[in-house]
């Protein structure tokens, strides 16, 4: 996670939809996918106009797409709404946009059917009277009973021809359209399903999404909080040995105090409380600290720096050091009559940065002094803060001295 920059808070919930290619994608699959099962089925059963019938349902499920885009034009009015809304809204929407495919579907079809009925007819011996009706003319001699009259009434009349398929019921076609239109609506249906599937799915990711925006922001304000805690503290300790050095006429001391000052804030303002810097540029910071505290300390602090070059551009929390080294000034350096050395030194181990401050002074502070517990506390804080729980922290005397040692992941630039 890159913290160059505290991250944007998330503000107002953003719409979330599918995008329109998937849309496209999964309407295209679908129709497809019918187009595929009904020219195997007309195959399946050896059926006439094989091509024909190929090329009047390729438009059939151009049109089915166009028709399905509608549809999601309506159900994204729903996108929003609950699940109950949702389904209801699929059931109802998907009515018309089923009939309306049931209509092309019979028209695109009915001179198809009309053909296949003719032929049908010529091969049984079929045909079809002035009115439309299907009719078998029988052997000759035989005749049936038909009504009488147009409305039924009437003397018996004979005919010589069978009646197979009445005009009316052939002329009937909304109930064919209907026939059509309920297979395509629970096609249209289960179009609906995958869609609404879909659209929980991005609503989920994008949930996900603002929830890591929450945590970045909530970390970044973690890290910058307590990065500021950092510089009240070391600005106390200076400005009461600045103080000191005024108070008994160590004028031209004070004023080289004040200049490194300047330089120190200089360069540790310069970034932003959240960023990491490269090592080099905290142990530089460090040593321009050190050099404050010479001012006060010029017979008993002496420096040493140990920072590999390749280990320079390693990355870490900007002022991480401060604390540890303040507390080895104040609670080793100050607290004897004799130098006292103090180590900032950096080695890598296994893939992993350690870092550590330590110095040859008395040990444990007396008392473990309130100031020095806080600032350990500061520093391990910011590392789990920044690095989670994939540090390791410990602070602890050592034979002739005392030690406090970092390790964090290692990272470098553009790795």
């Amino acid at each position: 996670m890159d913290l160059s920059k505290p991250p944007e808070a998330p503000t107002k919930k953003a719409h979330i939809s599918v995008p329109f290619r998937t849309v496209l994608f999964s309407m295209v699959v679908l129709w497809a996918t019918y187009f595929l099962l009904i020219t195997f089925r007309s195959y399946m059963f050896d059926l006439d106009m094989q091509s024909e019938m190929a090329v009047r349902r390729l438009l059939v499920t151009i049109a089915g797409i166009g028709l399905t885009v509608v549809l999601w034009a309506l159900l994204r009015l729903v996108d929003r709404q609950a699940l109950w809304a949702k389904i209801g809204a699929a059931i109802l929407f998907a009515m018309p946009v089923a009939i309306a495919i049931g209509q092309i579907n019979y028209y695109t079809f009915t001179d198809i059917q009309e053909k296949m009925e003719q032929r049908f007819a010529e091969e049984q011996g079929f045909r079809f009277d002035e009115e439309g009706n299907l009719l078998y003319d029988l052997p000759e001699g035989v005749k049936v009973k038909a009504p009488g009259g147009p409305d039924g009434a009437g003397p018996p009349q004979f005919s010589e021809s069978l009646i197979i398929a009445p005009a009316a019921l052939r002329q009937e076609s909304w109930k064919s359209v209907l026939e059509i239109a309920l297979g395509r609506y629970f096609l249209l249906l289960a179009w609906a399903s995958t869609y609404f599937a879909l659209l929980a799915g991005y609503q989920a990711r994008a949930a996900e999404r603002r929830e890591q925006q929450f945590k970045s922001a909530a970390k970044a304000a973690e890290l910058r909080s307590l990065r500021y805690q950092v510089n009240p503290h070391f600005l106390f300790n200076t400005l009461n040995s600045l103080s000191a050095l005024v108070i008994t006429g160590k004028a031209e001391r004070a004023e080289r105090m004040i200049q490194t000052i300047s330089r120190f804030y200089r360069h540790s303002l310069a970034d932003e409380p959240t960023s990491d810097v490269t090592l080099k540029d905290e142990f530089d910071l460090q040593q321009l600290y050190l050099d404050i505290e010479a001012v006060r300390f010029p017979e008993r602090l002496v420096c040493k720096f140990d920072l590999p070059t390749d280990l320079e551009e390693a990355r870490v929390p900007g002022m991480i050091l401060q604390p540890l080294v303040e507390n080895s000034v104040k609670y080793a350096v100050s607290a004897v009559s004799r130098p006292v050395t103090v180590t900032v030194s950096a080695r890598e181990e296994f893939d992993r940065l350690v870092v550590s401050v330590s110095d040859d002074g008395p040990g444990v502070p007396e008392g473990m002094a309130h100031g020095f517990g806080i600032g350990l506390a500061n520093v391990h804080d910011r590392l789990e803060a920044r690095f989670g729980p994939d540090i390791a922290f410990s602070s602890a005397p050592i034979p002739g001295g005392y030690n406090t040692e970092m390790r964090i992941p290692l990272s470098r630039p553009n790795r």
